[in-house]
């Protein structure tokens, strides 16, 4: 599923081609998504003007006068800009034309992501309750650890809440986990402040250097561009089971935890 650094890959990509640009239709050959295509993004997308491609969490909300529409990725999403006249294949769902001769094309082969719509001056049910972003100044390493107290529930599930911080998904926290020496499966409540002050820094380091990198390509993410992202080929802990640690040399171990694959070296992470 593609992460925080993928959507925020996919944002500055599409955000210079969209911005000032006016949508003239909408082409839908499948409206059946993980929710159908909103009618407000129907009825109200076509003739607006848009003013900004903004990202929440693993949403994009591209903003207009007459409210924003709610995109999500899903499992295997993607958005490109592409010329008005590239003949559709078999996933290429919908369509955003441009007045521009370009036009946005959603393309989903397991169709498990959304386009909705969000009236202006409101806040969709699907971003209410979020917690904050981990690149902000709100979240530190003092939040987690006010946040964990008292909870029994594993480290790396804790941090993957989106309630607790946005967009921090199974393949960075594995990776911002490893890189504090945390083991994944501690009790959030057990961990202290001076190691959650580093696990937020790494979280925040390893998102913003993801982002320089374009992201992680695994499976179907691929940047607006076509190009695959680098990140990949830099991870420590996240898809290498039975790897030796880049460390120690111990093989990496692998375990669920919430139905989730996770990575971790048992030498480096207590």
């Amino acid at each position: 599923m593609p992460e925080l650094p993928e959507v925020e890959t996919t944002r500055a990509g599409i955000a210079p081609h969209l911005v000032g640009r006016r949508v003239t239709a909408l082409a839908v050959r499948q409206a059946q998504l993980r929710w159908p295509i909103a009618q407000g993004l129907r009825a109200q997308l076509p003739g607006q003007r848009i003013d900004a491609v903004e990202r929440r969490a693993k949403y994009l909300l591209v903003h207009t006068a007459a409210g924003s529409a709610l995109l999500h990725l899903g499992m295997s999403g993607s958005l490109r800009v592409l010329p008005a006249a590239t003949p559709a294949g078999k996933h290429d769902h919908i369509d955003w034309q441009l007045d521009s001769g370009q036009l946005l094309r959603y393309t989903d082969p397991r169709r498990f992501g959304c386009q909705l719509w969000q009236a202006p001056g409101e806040t969709h049910e699907l971003l209410a309750g979020l917690g904050p972003e981990p690149l902000g100044e709100a979240f530190d390493g003092d939040y987690l650890w006010h946040l964990s107290r008292g909870r029994a529930a594993a480290v790396k599930l804790f941090l993957m809440d989106q309630k607790v911080v946005v967009g921090v998904g199974n393949i960075y926290a594995s990776e911002a986990l490893f890189a504090a020496g945390i083991h994944p499966r501690r009790a959030a409540g057990e961990v202290s402040r001076a190691r959650y002050a580093r696990l937020a820094a790494e979280v925040k380091r390893i998102l913003a250097y993801a982002i320089r990198r374009g992201g992680t390509t695994l499976r179907d993410f691929l940047a607006p561009d076509g190009a695959p992202g680098y990140f990949e080929q830099e991870l420590f802990a996240y898809g290498r089971a039975g790897a030796p640690c880049k460390v120690c040399g111990t093989p990496i171990r692998a375990v669920t935890l919430g139905q989730r694959s996770t990575f971790f070296c048992a030498r480096c992470q207590r």
